[in-house]
């Protein structure tokens, strides 16, 4: 295809003086699932094109970029994140053409297309994998992959320890072609995606062609998949224990497969590549530490824009801890001149409005519905939380609905690979990837006219975009309202740093130029100061001229 099809936008953020340049600085961002957004074509499967034909529904909700989720050739072993060749659209989800399309049409609409890049493993069904186990032992393609005789007196026993995240170890045996028995290769996720060993030039090489094609088509930048995972300790150590996946995050000394420091020799190279394009091109990595200071590794001058900030995401909704990470993320991206990142759901966690629904402490995935309303409630003030911090933020799709996980799929609708592997991830991921809901009516509530691929609860019609906008008191009005006010705002997401005021316990009360938010986080009605006007609240607040009364779990933004 002719390279340079989609024009990229151009011009910086409208920063506040002082504060480094850069769109994604305060930008919010949407994330996208495609197969779960919007289907064109009617076969129950969301696609380029629906998502295409929906721009103008985010233009209007007010995001600044949309983030698309893997789209690419694949099996689809794990929903597209088990790549087969890094440069085609899977039928599924329509073609380059579409790609284009929809590139050009959101750039129209002054909306950047982030793209997701998988660059810790492949799909099986690559064409350097499937040569590497067709040429059999020696194959130079083997050395693209980490392959290794077994242990044992046969080699039948994996080469270590590792564990996969899907559950299982995190190495299968190979057959060789004459039948027999042969060499064992990682893959820290499904079976189906064997990890490169990105020590072989050749990945390096190949991965900064494919930057470099989907740059010149355009995109603004990519979400890193991964992106803690691409270098392995040498040796390939043992771990020396079980349940390795409940030590992700909790230990400063680190996994062998995770956050080893050559990681960051890579994105240096990246950034290279990403600071040749016009338009301020970015790169956001998905990357799990230890702590939010191994994450700020990421994010240095010369490395990655962003990084996901799930120690946010993790967090309870409790006043002190919430205040303990804010605090704790803004220092840490402080020294690196890198904007901080604040996130409540995306396609691996259950919804944040499912997660509120429960007591705190649950984590961040549960199979428990918890109480509907109380959750909303939560979650509605968890966002005008979220869009007062300085920095950027990033919606899942159908969050601005309210959406809560679906809990109770029928176990024959299930399609997330861990379920049916045992002691690996919870399993449940297709609770938050069911389409989201268009209108009142039809067959997948205007999804698309096939159905969908993930049953939709009927309590849906009365959450869908139809039903909910020009209601003043919906969910997505609320959206709509807090992402003008932001832009509006110039206290709002620009900057690196709050000014706490004095609050009850239990509330969270802090200060931007022109601008004060307050948070109860309680079960009861709180009396607070009146710093202001209100601008905008999560739920009914009364005030009286010096004060207010702030319902339980509710967040109100003041204009001083």
């Amino acid at each position: 295809m002719t390279q340079h099809l989609a024009a990229p936008l151009t011009g910086t953020s409208d920063d506040a003086p002082g504060h480094p340049s850069g769109w994604w600085r305060d930008a919010v961002i949407y994330q996208v699932y495609p197969r779960s957004f919007a289907d064109a074509d009617g076969d129950g499967m969301g696609d380029l094109d629906g998502v295409r034909r929906r721009l103008p529904y985010l233009k209007e909700l007010g995001v600044d970029a949309v983030w698309l989720s893997p789209f690419y050739a694949s099996p689809q072993a794990d929903a597209g994140y088990d790549v087969a060749d890094y440069r085609a659209i899977d039928p599924m989800f329509g073609s380059l053409l579409d790609a284009d399309a929809l590139i050009r049409d959101a750039h129209e609409l002054a909306l950047r297309i982030i793209v997701d890049l998988v660059p810790n493993h492949s799909s099986a069904e690559h064409e350097w994998f499937k040569r590497a186990l067709r040429e059999g032992p020696g194959s130079a393609l083997r050395e693209r992959y980490h392959f290794r005789p077994g242990k044992g007196a046969d080699g039948e026993l994996p080469p270590n320890d590792w564990e996969s995240l899907f559950g299982g170890p995190a190495w299968t045996r190979t057959t060789d072609p004459d039948g027999t028995p042969g060499d064992w290769y990682l893959h820290l996720f499904a079976p189906e995606q064997p990890d490169f060993n990105w020590d072989h030039p050749a990945v390096a090489d190949e991965f900064r062609s494919i930057l470099r094609f989907w740059l010149d088509m355009g995109v603004d930048g990519f979400r890193i998949d991964v992106a803690h995972g691409l270098v392995k300790a040498p040796g390939l150590p043992d771990v020396g224990g079980a349940e390795q996946l409940r030590l992700l995050g909790s230990s400063e000394a680190g996994l062998p497969f995770f956050d080893q420091d050559g990681v960051h020799e890579i994105y240096r190279q990246w950034r290279v590549i990403l600071d040749e394009y016009p338009g301020e091109r970015v790169a956001v990595a998905e990357a799990w530490t230890p702590t939010i200071e191994r994450t700020a590794n990421y994010v240095r001058p010369d490395e990655l824009h962003q990084a996901f900030n799930f120690q946010y995401l993790a967090t309870s909704w409790e006043a002190s801890a919430l205040r303990e990470v804010i605090d704790l993320s803004l220092a840490a991206m402080r020294p690196v001149g890198a904007p901080t990142t604040w996130v409540l759901s995306n396609h691996d966690v259950t919804r944040h409005a499912t997660r509120f629904a429960g007591p705190p402490g649950g984590g961040t995935q549960t199979r428990e519905p918890g109480d509907r309303a109380l959750g909303l409630r939560r979650a509605r003030a968890a966002t005008l939380l979220m869009l007062a911090l300085p920095g950027s933020a990033y919606i899942y799709q159908g969050e601005e609905l309210g959406l809560p996980d679906v809990t109770d799929l029928p176990d024959e609708a299930r399609q997330d690979p861990s379920y049916f592997r045992a002691d690996g991830q919870d399993g449940f991921r297709d609770g938050c990837r069911v389409p989201i809901p268009w209108t009142r009516e039809g067959s997948s509530y205007g999804f698309g006219s096939g159905g969908s691929w993930l049953p939709q609860p009927d309590s849906w019609a009365g959450l869908s975009v139809e039903a909910q906008s020009g209601d003043p008191d919906s969910t997505l009005e609320l959206y709509r309202s807090a992402l003008a006010a932001r832009r509006e705002q110039p206290g709002l997401g620009a900057g690196d740093a709050v000014r706490w005021l004095d609050a009850p316990d239990g509330v969270l009360a802090f200060a931007r130029p022109g601008f004060v938010c307050t948070v109860n986080t309680t079960d009861t009605a709180v009396r607070v100061p009146a710093p202001g006007g209100v601008l905008l609240a999560s739920g009914p607040v009364a005030t009286d001229g010096a004060g207010a009364e702030l319902p339980a779990d509710t967040t109100v933004w003041w204009t001083v």
